[in-house]
């Protein structure tokens, strides 16, 4: 059953990945915010070889976003200059 859903998610992750950049930003967050659930579980039915494939499947296809998100957790305490 997750190796039919870890299909269904790369399925909804190519076809969000081909709307215009404005409206990939929802979607493009769900599938985000449920890949460590698939990859957890693919992890425990399949074991880590599956889960670390898995994981850089998704680390490639979301780099963009992580970085983003990483710069902005990571400077949240600094002050910009005016």
């Amino acid at each position: 059953m997750t190796f039919v859903l870890a299909c269904l998610w790369v399925i909804a992750a190519a076809l969000v990945a081909m709307l215009p950049m404005r409206w990939q930003f929802a979607p493009g967050l769900v599938l985000l915010l449920g890949a460590p659930v698939l990859i957890w579980r693919l992890g425990v039915e399949y074991g880590w070889l599956a889960a670390a494939v898995a994981l850089l499947a998704v680390l490639s296809m979301f780099r963009r976003p992580l970085q983003y998100y990483l710069k902005r957790a990571t400077s949240r305490g600094r002050e910009t200059p005016e």
